[in-house]
């Protein structure tokens, strides 16, 4: 049968931001004498008596009026005061914020009714809720009962370049004590080394990471592992480490007990004593470790490694990331692979993997390309002909497949390879782009006919700027001498590879010799990575971190031989260097500064981006997966709204200054959008080839106010149980010292304050807005208190939990129901990451109430990772200090509620009308009616269509 719709919809209340649609069917051939659809005058009805009813649980449980009345009774203007509210305002008064005081806050009804003369025409929900709060008609003001000290609250314009500077400093210091640890790592090694006369005979036990604290079938340690003292250090994510010694991890391609390897162990053993002092000087150090060209790895703290299922451990120190930079300077490579027919079969595989594993070699600053050639010039990918791009993940990734379209055929002219190579590196470097230092040619090949010398006399002599790398494909060595001479006559190195097993240590050799400039004028550049996180390494500590790896950037520095008769040589002996995690410059921001929807963020000198909140490297899920070129996301990726990339190229060239423009940021997991203006404030990080930046959104974002008051009364409201700080805000770091590092932040707090701990090192300035804020929010314990314990309020238990934030990360719960009979026993805990304090931002919740508002609540349906809705409601709304646009949200409260007593209310309320004998022939109930309840993004919180339960608050409704 046919059927016509028609669809009404109503505002449910002016301050919930929630909307009714009906959707009523008509059925075309019952049109005459039958009911043409509902009154609009209806739908207002329901929506009006819903929005009333679900208006004034929200605000009474939640205390909102309570807490916005105490914020303005504190900044109410005494009379003959300047009553303006414009920045840097500031008003005093005689008050003590006291809970006990709260009396004087019981003449306002909290149930959502009005009291005294009604709003006029024009005039703002705020001024009237003010005017009422404040009015004759409560008696005395409340400010009047605080006698007992001097307070004074003043708002202020955020000054964004300074406070951008003043982050920049405060991360400069933190690389600065990182490199001055890798400064000492490296004067260590090269004068243990200096001291050291290898011996070929040298018989030395050190401890194996593999093999420590293994026994064999009769119970004694085996060779190289001895009994390893580890115990469990949460600083160390929790893993069993030895804070005393460090431990040597070998390939395992390579022998545990080669002359070189042991020679090498045996004089690093010295390193031991500077890890443990650097750990002492610098308690926020984590993993130290040197990593030799020889291919051993020393690990500080010492800590087991574990093979994989294969019985392998898949890591190599030299082909890290942090290794080839620090061993090496930047360069241009051309690759040239030989695809003619004698390079069939195996030796093209060899040649294959040779290919990737020099691509393994090439970091962010290198550039490069590959050629095949045989009787032609084939170019790995012909959209990049005659030019190098770089080696970022992407575009290696990129040519790896297509290495495996390669096939051998016809014969090599690689003379014209050659040419080929030499022209491209030169017309290149001629740009002005690349790495302007080194270059160099990889040829793999499986022979040479000819010395080619005309090629090199034309391109490459007398300068030889282009260092030749010929790698011999096979165990042939017929032709080999052409290719030793090659690599003489330009500066490179000869290797020659017979098998798969062979490919990995020979391709390592030519970074020795690409480093002997620096190590001749002995470089010793400060290396610093981009975001990384080591996978391998991670699987070998067994690391189980439910939050996943952490992003890491590491700085390093390389280690030369001194001594005399190999000065001249060039002698790399490895890379020392040091982690330093993201989270660590994370808990430098100071979020309460930036505001609800601000954020900071740094780049690397190539504009990838460092962190930065829309940064997300792992999949979701419960594996945390690595997502591809995690590490090479470009600031044009998460910035996108900067079309000119100005923003981008004013922090890769290091400037200072400011940038503005209006943005899209997406919240809750990407389901809802927020527009806002960003102001953009910039700088360089002096000593690293990092940029910082800050990001205020316009308006209330800009301004941030000071509340003073005494010690005592914030100390004492800061320690009730109902109190809890963000954990991943720093209020005192308590890193610094090995005796503070059992201490929680309030505990740290208080010792600070007190004057009990002086060298703790604690942000006074947020500590004092917190006191502040706890001593302000006390009230609603003992208001939250008194409805818990009124039998006669939420009597069905509709109603789960009250809670609060505030911009210092403050957070106060009450739960008016048993936590384990909670609805969503996630809300609120480390298991939410939306729904509380962060690093980078505020609770969703949090972040959503401050667009809208003041008193306006927000309603949703949480979803958790495995979008399953937790049959719950949250209600939310902002509080703001003073009733004008510029004035600072300075908290936001609501409530949890059960899904079941939320759509209990809309069922009932639409049953009404307008009857004078009560009986309603319209509602919500008739079976040609659906009635639907949306958010304010059109996302579904109630339906008649129980089937869609588990979709509430995931559907839209699409017109």
């Amino acid at each position: 049968m046919l059927g016509n719709w028609r669809i009404l919809f109503s505002h449910v209340c002016s301050s919930s931001f929630l909307l009714l649609w009906i959707l009523v069917g008509i059925n075309v051939e019952e049109v005459a004498g039958s009911q043409q659809g509902i009154p609009l005058s209806v739908v207002k009805l329901w929506a009006s008596a819903f929005g009333g009813e679900i208006k004034s649980i929200s605000a009474k449980y939640s205390g909102s009026q309570l807490l916005q009345k105490e914020l303005w009774a504190i900044t109410a203007p005494r009379p003959g005061t300047n009553s303006s509210s414009e920045a840097s305002a500031s008003v005093k008064g005689n008050s003590r914020i006291n809970p006990k005081n709260a009396a004087c806050l019981g003449a306002w009804e909290e149930r959502g009714g009005t009291r005294g003369s009604p709003r006029k025409h024009g005039e703002s929900v705020q001024t009237a809720y003010r005017k009422r709060l404040l009015g004759p008609n409560l008696g005395p003001p409340c400010s009047e009962k605080y006698k007992d000290f001097e307070k004074s609250v003043r708002v202020e314009e955020i000054d964004g370049v300074k406070l951008v500077k003043n982050l920049a400093v405060k991360m400069e210091e933190v690389f600065r004590k990182k490199a001055e640890a890798t400064r000492r790592l490296v004067e260590a090694a090269e004068e243990a080394h200096h001291q050291h006369e290898d011996n070929p005979d040298l018989q030395y036990e050190y401890f194996n990471a593999v093999l420590i604290n293994e026994v064999d079938e009769e119970g004694n340690n085996v060779e190289l592992g001895g009994e390893f003292l580890l115990e469990p250090n949460d600083h160390f994510n929790n893993l069993s480490v030895n804070l005393s010694l460090s431990v040597v991890q070998v390939p395992t391609n390579m022998y545990n007990k080669d002359p070189d390897i042991v020679n090498g162990v045996y004089w690093s053993e010295a390193l031991n004593k500077v890890f443990v002092d650097n750990f002492e000087r610098d308690p926020t150090l984590i993993w130290q470790y040197f990593g030799s060209a020889k291919g051993f790895f020393r690990q500080y703290p010492g800590v087991k490694w574990h093979p994989d299922e294969h019985g392998v451990i898949g890591f190599d120190c030299r082909n890290r990331k942090w290794y080839i930079q620090a061993a090496t300077s930047p360069k241009d490579v051309v690759i040239l692979v030989d695809v003619s027919g004698s390079m069939k079969g195996l030796r093209l595989t060899i040649a294959r993997q040779t290919v990737s594993s020099i691509l393994d070699t090439l970091g962010e600053d290198d550039f490069f390309n590959i050629i095949a050639y045989n009787q032609e010039i084939h170019y790995v990918e012909p959209c990049l002909n005659g030019t190098l791009i770089r080696a970022d993940r992407t575009n290696k990734d990129h040519f790896r497949e297509h290495l495996d379209k390669l096939f051998a055929k016809g014969i090599g002219l690689l003379g014209d390879a050659l040419a080929e190579a030499f022209t491209i590196l030169s017309d290149f470097n001629q740009t002005g782009h690349g790495s302007l230092c080194s270059q160099a040619i990889m040829l793999v090949t499986d022979g040479a006919t000819e010395m080619y010398d005309d090629v090199f006399e034309k391109y490459n002599w007398p300068e030889r700027k282009v260092r030749i790398f010929p790698y011999l494909i096979g165990r042939e060595s017929a032709f080999a001498d052409n290719l030793k001479w090659m690599a003489c006559a330009n500066k490179g190195y000869f290797s020659q590879i017979s098998t798969l097993a062979d490919v990995q240590e020979n391709v390592m050799r030519y970074l020795h010799v690409m480093s002997r400039p620096k190590v001749i004028d002995h470089e010793h550049d400060t290396v610093w990575t981009e975001a990384y996180v080591d996978s391998a390494l991670s699987q070998a500590h067994k690391l189980k971190n439910k939050a996943g790896p952490s992003l890491t950037t590491t700085v390093a520095m390389p280690v030369f031989s001194t001594k005399n008769e190999t000065k001249n040589q060039g002698i790399l002996l490895g890379v020392v260097g040091t982690d330093i995690p993201l989270q660590e410059l994370m808990k430098l921001i100071p979020k309460h500064m930036l505001g609800i929807h601000g954020y900071a963020f740094a780049i690397t000198n190539n504009g990838y981006v460092l962190t930065h909140p829309d940064l997300r490297p792992l999949y979701q899920g419960s594996q945390k997966r690595r997502k591809p070129n995690y590490s090479s996301v470009d600031l044009s990726e998460v910035e996108w709204e900067d079309k000119d990339d100005f923003l981008r190229n004013a922090m890769v060239n290091r400037r200072t200054g400011t940038f503005s423009m209006e943005v899209k940021k997406t919240v809750d997991r990407g389901r809802r959008v927020l527009k806002m203006h960003n102001d953009y404030y910039f700088t360089d990080i002096k000593g690293t080839p990092f940029s910082v930046g800050v990001a205020l959104s316009r308006g209330q974002g800009k301004y941030f106010f000071r509340g003073n008051v005494s010690v005592e009364a914030g100390l004492r409201d800061l320690e009730q149980p109902d109190v809890a700080l963000a954990n991943e805000w720093t209020y005192c770091n308590t890193e610094e010292q090995h005796e503070h590092r059992h201490l929680t932040q309030i505990q740290a707090i208080k010792l600070f304050m007190t004057g009990r701990r002086p060298h703790l090192r604690c942000d006074r300035e947020l500590i004092q807005e917190v006191l502040f804020d706890a001593v302000v929010t006390a009230p609603l314990e003992a208001y939250w208190t008194g409805l818990a314990l009124n039998k006669s309020e939420n009597s069905d238990k509709g109603v789960e939990i009250a809670f609060l934030g505030t911009r210092t990360g403050l957070s106060r719960t009450n739960l008016f129901v048993p936590a384990d009979q909670l609805s969503n026993q996630d809300f609120l805990t480390a298991e939410d990451k939306e729904g509380v304090f962060n690093a980078d931002h505020f609770p969703l919740w949090y972040k959503r109430a401050a667009e809208q508002v003041p008193g306006t609540f927000l309603y949703s349906i949480p979803f958790s990772t495995a979008l399953e809705n937790k049959s719950v409601v949250l209600a939310s709304t902002a509080i703001q200090l003073l009733d004008d646009r510029k004035s600072p949200i300075v908290a936001a409260v609501g409530i949890q509620m059960k899904l079941e007593f939320f759509q209990r209310k809309f069922w009932t309320a639409c049953r009404q009308c307008t009857a004078l004998d009560g009986k309603c022939s319209i509602s919500c109930d008739n079976a040609d009616i659906n009635c639907y309840l949306i958010d304010n993004n059109g996302f579904i919180l109630v339906t008649e269509e129980q089937s869609q339960g588990s979709s509430l608050g995931r559907w839209r409704v699409l017109l």
